[in-house]
């Protein structure tokens, strides 16, 4: 979560760290295909431009442009998802 995130949102880094992004953060009818995006960076398997609705503190809709890319270590293991958004909701209007 970084500021820009924050800044989209409405809720600041404090209130998102150590939650369910998926389960908390994404409306019902996208949290399967954002978690199958999400699980399969982690699994090796890179997604890119994947749009999905995410809705911010306040209830606006933001149109995201998601890019999920597995992070690995020195030795080539998985070790994490980079994720990197874009606001696109100016495009979608």
């Amino acid at each position: 979560w970084n500021q820009k995130a924050a800044e989209i949102t409405g809720r600041p880094k404090e209130e998102v760290m150590g939650h369910d992004l998926v389960d908390e953060f994404i409306s019902p009818d996208y949290r399967d295909s954002v978690k199958r995006v999400l699980d399969n960076a982690l699994n090796g398997l890179e997604t890119a431009n994947f749009e999905f609705p995410l809705y911010t503190k306040q209830g606006q809709r933001v149109e995201v442009l998601l890019n999920a890319t597995t992070r690995r270590d020195a030795n080539g293991h998985v070790s994490g998802v980079v994720g990197v958004g874009q606001d696109i909701t100016e495009r979608k209007i």
